[in-house]
Protein backbone atom coordinates (compact mmCIF):
# COMPACT_ATOMS: atom_id res chain seq x y z
CA UNK A 1 0.00 0.00 0.00
CA UNK A 2 2.91 2.49 1.15
CA UNK A 3 4.40 1.39 -2.52
CA UNK A 4 0.73 2.42 -4.54
CA UNK A 5 0.17 5.42 -2.01
CA UNK A 6 4.03 6.97 -2.80
CA UNK A 7 3.55 6.10 -7.07
CA UNK A 8 0.10 7.86 -6.87
CA UNK A 9 1.40 10.95 -5.31
CA UNK A 10 4.49 11.71 -7.62
CA UNK A 11 2.06 10.98 -10.26
CA UNK A 12 -0.11 13.72 -9.56
CA UNK A 13 2.86 16.28 -8.55
CA UNK A 14 4.49 15.49 -11.90
CA UNK A 15 1.42 15.28 -14.37
CA UNK A 16 -0.75 18.02 -12.61
CA UNK A 17 0.99 21.14 -13.52
CA UNK A 18 1.01 19.70 -17.27
CA UNK A 19 -2.34 18.48 -17.07
CA UNK A 20 -3.58 22.37 -15.01
CA UNK A 21 -1.90 24.04 -17.62
CA UNK A 22 -3.57 22.31 -20.74
CA UNK A 23 -7.01 22.74 -18.94
CA UNK A 24 -6.53 26.24 -18.44
CA UNK A 25 -5.35 27.16 -21.89
CA UNK A 26 -8.50 24.97 -23.37
CA UNK A 27 -10.84 26.49 -20.95
CA UNK A 28 -9.30 30.51 -22.22
CA UNK A 29 -9.72 29.00 -25.72
CA UNK A 30 -13.44 27.85 -25.05
CA UNK A 31 -14.49 30.81 -23.81
CA UNK A 32 -12.75 32.77 -26.80
CA UNK A 33 -14.07 30.50 -29.34
CA UNK A 34 -17.81 31.12 -27.76
CA UNK A 35 -17.52 34.79 -27.72
CA UNK A 36 -16.50 35.09 -31.21
CA UNK A 37 -18.07 32.18 -32.56
CA UNK A 38 -15.39 30.90 -34.30
CA UNK A 39 -15.84 26.81 -34.71
CA UNK A 40 -12.56 25.48 -35.73
CA UNK A 41 -11.44 22.27 -33.33
CA UNK A 42 -7.83 22.40 -33.93
CA UNK A 43 -7.63 25.95 -32.87
CA UNK A 44 -6.57 24.76 -29.14
CA UNK A 45 -3.90 22.82 -30.21
CA UNK A 46 -1.15 25.23 -30.67
CA UNK A 47 -1.68 27.34 -27.44
CA UNK A 48 -1.70 23.85 -25.04
CA UNK A 49 1.15 22.64 -26.33
CA UNK A 50 3.13 25.70 -26.50
CA UNK A 51 1.82 25.95 -22.74
CA UNK A 52 2.41 22.46 -22.00
CA UNK A 53 6.09 23.71 -23.40
CA UNK A 54 6.49 26.36 -21.25
CA UNK A 55 5.30 24.28 -18.10
CA UNK A 56 7.97 21.54 -19.06
CA UNK A 57 10.96 23.71 -19.59
CA UNK A 58 9.85 25.95 -16.20
CA UNK A 59 9.26 22.83 -14.45
CA UNK A 60 11.14 20.48 -15.98
CA UNK A 61 14.25 20.21 -13.61
CA UNK A 62 11.80 20.16 -10.67
CA UNK A 63 10.15 17.08 -12.09
CA UNK A 64 13.19 15.09 -12.37
CA UNK A 65 14.06 15.49 -9.43
CA UNK A 66 10.93 14.10 -7.92
CA UNK A 67 10.96 11.17 -10.07
CA UNK A 68 14.87 10.83 -9.19
CA UNK A 69 13.82 10.95 -6.21
CA UNK A 70 11.28 8.28 -6.28
CA UNK A 71 13.16 5.90 -8.10
CA UNK A 72 16.29 6.15 -6.31
CA UNK A 73 13.66 5.58 -2.95
CA UNK A 74 11.98 2.74 -4.74
CA UNK A 75 15.62 0.81 -5.48
CA UNK A 76 16.29 1.52 -1.86
CA UNK A 77 13.40 -0.26 -0.85
CA UNK A 78 13.29 -2.99 -3.18
CA UNK A 79 14.23 -5.62 -0.90
CA UNK A 80 11.68 -4.99 1.62
CA UNK A 81 9.18 -4.82 -0.93
CA UNK A 82 9.87 -8.84 -2.44
CA UNK A 83 9.53 -9.99 1.22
Amino acid sequence: MYLAKETIGVILMVGGPILLASLVVGLVVSIFQALTQIQEQTLTFIPKLLAITLVLVLMGPWMMKVLLGFTTNLFNSLANFAN
